[in-house]
């Protein structure tokens, strides 16, 4: 664009749409509100939310990227308090143009005694915290909140990236009262939009001529006389669509329900993705339109298929891991564990190098890109046809259409000759081939091979994750139950219980145990820590007061005594999103109860078998008596990891079979 016009001066003529809305001005009649008219469950709502994205130009930056924010929000409990600390994330790498927040304002209202009382934000409550080699983050934390408290804030993000418009949001954790988004996009900019969510906004849609008024100086010569300055005035007209969604009363979709992968997923939005960029009098550049050209932009990034290409830093080590190493199993195995050991993760997500292979090496530390591309290049360097594969975390959503955005992590894989295949991650010191932790299992991932071409790999493991639970107890006399509970954790739950138990000592482990289960511990052992190729085991020795009750002569014990579920975890009358397990997984729970001497059966639980429909789950509940013990054995299985939103009224049905089966309780009687 500086080259079609020299641009020294410029305005551009922007129209505003009206609003009542007065930043900085609150009704006492807002403040004394106590509770939300629509919503009496809401902690806080949205009054009013306000963006503006639009496009400006300066002759020394070209076009600027501009959102301007504003909101009010309303507390209404102490719940609602987390609406005091806003966090916006920016970008802001090491090197190159940054984006820009400026402008930050807040006040909070409150009632004093009867009176309003308004605080000013302070620049001590506005804090910069670098989040990686790319992002930043601000951190604003509003003073003297209280219930009942009104929050106005608003905030300006400038950005030089035209492809970065953020994704517009309809729908919260919170209610809207008043919504009122504008954007505003030139001729020049080619985007797709894609809706997302189940609650959408149609737009008020106009094309508009905007003009460009700009001056050109220029110096002459005069001789003798020295110079002068000499200009014109000139314009340059171009088109652009402005949209506007304008909702009022829009509902919340909270993150109150489990087994959700990304709840920012389903609430309304909207994506725009650029597609290309023409200026008059040139060629059109084009951008990601498909997902072949996304993965080939990628690749040929110096930080991501340059990174590939290093392989002098690790020969002498790999020469000697495949001295060892024959078949194509022990070498993927042998260098997985290699690369595991051998560099550890900082925690930071990235398709890019932060470091480069080579420092990361070196300082045996790097981002999930350094890591797995390394292992990508080690299995091609010892004859394997690897290849990395791009993928959006669940913390970052499903890339919905073809983007360069749509992608945090990469992981590695190995395919061979019969179409099959092993995925690796190198960043979870638990990990196995084909057990993935829990924050890469989102979906599919994208394929990339070395020349370019791009297809879509199932993340999803085939193996379920297992438990299995032993439990063998007696009664004593003194009405006790005492006993063994062997349990078994494989694959997925495996890598989940080394990761969130292996750094805990023993005698934590040893509380949480009895406070969860309501029993005593006489002995606890944990086998195969950290021998991942084999499951977990857990032996306990325990006795406990509270799994038997005595009335009137008769003992009630549930058959699955600490294991029995009794509480339904779908409770929502209507789910809108799936449920995500993750994984396929299988609970077996097997219970041997010792008979106590004097006592006879008076009634067991009857057996059930229920299903859910296409066979996506099982669950299997027998209770029998033989000879001096009664026998329970319980299987819960589910084949698939997503259950879809059509299958949820099955699904909290079954749940609630379950929950009501395993309350029954066995009945002893004295003879």
């Amino acid at each position: 664009m500086k080259k079609i016009i020299p641009i020294l001066t410029l305005v551009i003529t922007v129209s505003n749409f009206a609003q009542d809305y007065k930043f900085g001005k609150v009704s006492k009649e807002e403040v004394q509100e106590k509770f939300y008219p629509l919503d009496s469950t809401a902690d806080a709502a949205y009054l009013y939310r306000y963006r503006k994205t639009y496009f400006d130009y300066s002759g020394s930056d070209g076009f600027v990227l501009v959102t301007e924010y504003k909101q009010r929000v309303k507390v209404y409990t102490r719940e609602g308090f987390n609406m005091a600390t806003k966090e916006i994330f920016f970008f802001k790498p090491d090197k190159g143009v940054s984006d820009k927040i400026k402008s930050i304002k807040a006040y909070i209202f409150n009632l004093d005694k009867g009176k309003l009382t308004k605080k000013r934000l302070s620049k001590k409550d506005i804090f910069e915290e670098k989040k990686s080699k790319y992002y930043s983050v601000k951190k604003i934390t509003m003073p003297d909140v209280k219930k009942g408290s009104v929050i106005d804030l608003s905030y300006i993000i400038t950005s030089s990236y035209p492809s970065s418009i953020k994704d517009i949001e309809f729908q919260f954790e919170i209610p809207v009262k008043d919504l009122s988004i504008i954007v505003e996009i030139p001729e020049f900019f080619k985007f797709n939009k894609l809706n997302k969510g189940y609650y959408s906004i149609s737009p008020q849609v106009k094309t508009q001529k905007k003009t460009i008024n700009y001056r050109v100086d220029a110096k002459i010569t005069a001789g003798l006389t020295g110079t002068r300055t000499s200009g014109s005035n000139n314009t340059f007209e171009f088109n652009a669509e402005t949209s506007k969604f304008i909702a009022k009363n829009i509902p919340a979709l909270k993150d109150n329900e489990p087994y959700i992968t990304n709840i920012n997923n389903y609430r309304g939005g909207l994506k725009y993705e650029l597609t290309s960029i023409q200026f008059p009098n040139s060629s059109p550049k084009f951008y990601a339109t498909s997902w072949d050209k996304v993965s080939k932009q990628i690749y040929k990034s110096s930080s991501f298929g340059g990174e590939i290409d290093k392989s002098g830093y690790y020969k002498n080590d790999l020469e000697a891991i495949l001295a060892t190493s024959k078949t194509t199993s022990d070498k993927i195995v042998a260098i997985f564990q290699f690369v595991k050991s051998k560099v550890k993760w900082n925690g930071f997500y990235s398709i890019y190098a932060e470091k480069g292979v080579r420092k990361a090496y070196k300082e045996n530390s790097g981002n999930v890109a350094d890591i797995n591309l390394m292992l990508t290049s080690m299995l091609r360097s010892a004859g394997l046809n690897a290849a990395p594969v791009l993928v959006s975390t669940r913390g970052n959503g499903v890339p919905l259409f073809p983007t360069l955005d749509g992608f945090d992590y990469v992981i590695s894989m190995v395919k061979f000759p019969n179409n099959s295949y092993v995925l690796l991650d190198a960043t979870e010191p638990y990990s196995l081939p084909n057990i993935l932790p829990t924050r890469v299992l989102n979906w599919n991932g994208r394929v990339v091979n070395k020349n370019g071409s791009s297809s879509w790999v199932k993340l999803t493991p085939s193996k379920p994750a297992i438990e299995e639970n032993l439990l063998m107890v007696k009664i004593t006399d003194d009405l006790i139950i005492e006993g063994l509970a062997r349990t078994k954790y494989d694959n997925l739950n495996a890598l989940n219980f080394r990761k969130n138990y292996n750094h805990l000592k023993e005698e934590v482990l040893i509380t949480k145990f009895e406070e969860n289960n309501n029993v005593e511990i006489e002995n606890f052992k944990i086998l195969n820590k950290i021998k991942i190729g084999k499951p977990i085991s857990r032996n306990v020795k325990f006795l406990s007061e509270d799994l038997i009750e005595e009335i009137n002569g008769k003992l009630y014990i549930e058959p699955l005594l600490f294991l029995a579920q009794h509480t339904n975890p779908f409770k929502l009358e209507e789910r809108k999103f799936p449920v995500d397990f993750a994984t396929p997984w299988k609970d077996t729970n097997t219970v041997s109860i010792q008979i106590p001497e004097g006592y006879t059966v008076a009634s067991l639980p009857e057996t059930l078998a229920i299903g859910l429909p296409e066979n996506l789950g099982v669950f299997k509940y027998q209770v029998t008596q033989a000879g001096g013990k009664i026998k329970t054995r319980s299987i819960l299985q589910f084949n698939q990891a997503i259950i879809t939103p059509q299958y949820y009224a099955a699904l909290k049905d079954f749940y609630g079979q379950l929950v009501k089966k395993q309350s029954e309780k066995i009945v002893l009687v004295k003879e």
